[in-house]
């Protein structure tokens, strides 16, 4: 059980992090846009990466005290977090429709807890396990993201696999590292950890080219295809198993339901406020009428025998 808490506490505040980075990035952009070498000279850019770095390193904490079927579900809490923090930022209140999808995403975690709570995980993947999760890992994302499909909600599920399956073969990193009973870096442990890093960075350029389509539905993608991938890993070759038989399976069913709904809820409403947010103004067409109390132009005086000339302001 006291793993169990160890593994809830980094992951909340890996949650936190992950959101509070991602509100500090969004405000950014909205103000200086999206160039790389404009964004490398600002302060806070790099704060919000150093939150990021923080984040990730609590949920590989996490991975090392909690199983896979507990920590990933907990990821959807960054949403959970970034509403607030967002409408704290921009000045607003949380609509009635953000509280409901944060009371369903709560619900649904609960119920989620309750059947995946373990002890801290001790199996590992071996290296031919490894392999073979990556060969066909590579193989759905290359029918997922194949050329010629349109970005959008195919290169969603791709990133969030690949972002799960990075979070499982972590664990195994993770586990393997500080088994006291072996070598600090085997031939297994660097291998994994090499498609620990192909695969995180995959996710992210997926995600990438999946946003390009807009960020709401492609976002929910990515939040729920994500811990889906890294349970089905956990629960098939990792010896990881729900509390409570076929009554806890049901449970873990109903949860992941309303937390799915509560996720995709927030997701819809919190972006398309963004979105709104970040639009230009509407440009002034050219034959429009100017406004009744604007100012005349000026009339710029000349001498005997010019014309009159229109001053510019």
């Amino acid at each position: 059980m006291t793993a169990t808490l160890v593994a809830v506490a980094l992951s909340l505040v890996s949650a936190v992090a992950y959101a509070a980075a991602a509100v500090a990035q969004q405000r950014l952009a909205a103000r200086s846009g999206a160039g790389v070498l404009r964004l490398l000279g600002t302060g806070t850019w790099w704060w919000s990466v150093g939150l990021n770095a923080s984040a990730a390193l609590l949920h590989v904490a996490a991975l090392k005290y909690g199983p896979l079927t507990l920590v990933q579900p907990l990821g959807a809490l960054t949403l959970v977090a970034a509403v607030p923090l967002g409408a704290r930022v921009a000045g607003r209140h949380v609509t009635a429709t953000e509280w409901r999808g944060t009371a369903l995403t709560l619900a649904g975690l609960a119920a989620l807890l309750v059947t995946a709570s373990g002890p801290a995980p001790d199996d590992t993947l071996s290296l031919p396990e490894a392999l073979g999760v990556a060969g066909a890992t590579a193989a759905l994302i290359g029918v997922l993201s194949r050329r010629g499909a349109k970005p959008g909600l195919r290169h969603a599920t791709a990133s969030g696999v690949a972002s799960g399956v990075a979070s499982a073969l972590t664990q195994t990193v993770t586990v393997a590292a500080t088994d006291r009973t072996g070598p600090l870096l085997d031939i297994r442990v660097i291998a994994v950890a090499l498609l620990v890093a192909a695969f995180a960075a995959g996710g992210l350029l997926l995600s990438q080219t999946a946003y390009q389509g807009g960020l709401g539905a492609p976002l929910a993608m990515v939040t729920l295809s994500n811990p889906v991938a890294a349970s089905v890993i956990g629960l098939a070759l990792l010896g990881e198993h729900l509390q409570g038989g076929a009554a806890g399976w049901s449970l873990a069913a109903a949860g992941a339901v309303l937390a799915t709904g509560g996720v995709v809820l927030l997701t819809h409403t919190h972006h398309a406020q963004i979105d709104q947010s970040t639009l230009p103004a509407p440009a002034t067409s050219a034959n429009q009428t100017a406004p009744i109390n604007q100012a005349p132009p000026a009339i710029e005086a000349r001498g005997p025998g010019q014309s009159p000339v229109t001053a510019t302001p």
